[in-house]
C-alpha cells in the first residue's frame, strides 16, 4: 500500500498542485476559510482533478502536529522522481547538486530552497532521503522541493560516475585542499555533492572529485558553516558565474 502523507499550508499545496510532483489524494480546506489562498488551492485543485473537502479545524487537526497549516492541508503520496539522465534534458550547462547524508529535514528543505532559487537543475537524493518528511521538507523549502526535478541515485559515487561519463565536472563542499568558490570556474557543467553536519564529505570521494570547493571567511573563524549556510553561499556563486555564460 502507498504511504500517505500530510503537506501543510497554502505555499506547500500549492506547489504540489502546480508541479503534479505527487499523487494528491485530497485537500481539506478549514470550512471557515474563504480567503484568496482558498479560492486559489480550489481551482488549482479542480484543474488537477483533486477533491477538495470543507471540513472544521478539529479534522485538520487530527493531521497535523503543529499550527502553521493556515487551515489548509494535502493528503498525498510519495514524491515522483525522474532518472539521472532526464535531469540533463534541456540544461545547455547542466548543474546538478546532491544533498548526501543531511540528517535534519528542515536543513534539508533550506538546501533545496536555496538551489531551486539559484537555478540548479536537478536534485539527486541517496535512498533514504528526507522526502518522506514531506511536510517539514516542503514548508523549509517554500515549495522548492516540490517544484524541483529529482531523481534518486543508490549512492554519491554511483551519480557521479553517471555524471562523469556525460561530461560534467565533480566538485564537492570540502575545506580539505580546496579552493575559494570565487576562484573556482564554476560555469562549466557540474555536479556538486553537499555532505551533511555531521558526517560531511567521505575522504575518498573528496579525493576522488575534480575539484574542492570552500566558502572563504572575512576573519579567522575555525568552524564549518552549517549545510544551508554553505549551500547557499555555494548556490548564489553559481548562478552568479553563470549569469555570464
Amino acid at each position: 500500500m502507498t504511504e500517505q502523507l500530510i503537506l501543510e499550508g497554502f505555499i506547500s499545496v500549492a506547489a504540489a498542485l502546480e508541479a503534479a510532483s505527487r499523487p494528491i489524494h485530497t485537500v481539506y480546506v478549514r470550512d471557515d476559510k474563504r480567503d484568496a489562498d482558498a479560492l486559489k488551492i480550489a481551482r488549482l485543485a479542480a484543474s488537477a482533478g483533486v477533491p477538495v473537502e470543507r471540513v472544521s479545524g478539529d479534522v485538520i487537526e487530527q493531521y497535523v502536529n503543529g499550527t502553521t497549516h493556515g487551515g489548509i492541508i494535502a493528503v498525498v503520496g510519495e514524491r515522483r522522481t525522474l532518472t539521472l539522465d532526464a535531469l540533463l534534458v534541456g540544461a545547455l550547462h547542466p548543474w546538478i547538486v546532491m544533498l548526501d547524508g543531511v540528517e535534519d529535514p528542515f536543513n534539508f528543505g533550506q538546501a533545496v530552497r536555496a538551489f531551486y532559487a539559484a537555478g540548479v537543475d536537478g536534485l539527486v537524493m541517496g535512498p533514504r532521503n528526507w522526502m518522506n518528511a514531506a511536510s517539514t521538507v516542503t514548508r523549509a523549502s517554500a515549495g522548492a522541493s516540490e517544484r524541483i526535478r529529482v531523481a534518486v541515485a543508490q549512492s554519491a559515487e554511483e551519480a557521479a560516475a553517471f555524471y562523469r561519463e556525460r561530461g560534467l565536472k565533480i566538485a564537492v563542499a570540502d575545506a580539505r585542499r580546496a579552493i575559494s568558490i570565487y576562484d573556482a570556474d564554476l560555469r562549466v557543467p557540474l555536479f556538486l555533492l553537499i555532505g551533511g553536519e555531521k558526517r560531511g564529505v567521505t575522504r575518498s570521494f573528496a579525493e576522488q572529485a575534480d575539484v574542492r570547493l570552500r566558502v572563504p571567511y572575512g576573519r579567522a573563524f575555525e568552524h564549518d558553516l552549517g549545510t544551508t549556510a554553505a549551500s547557499a553561499a555555494l548556490a548564489f556563486e553559481i548562478m552568479r558565474q553563470r549569469r555570464a555564460i
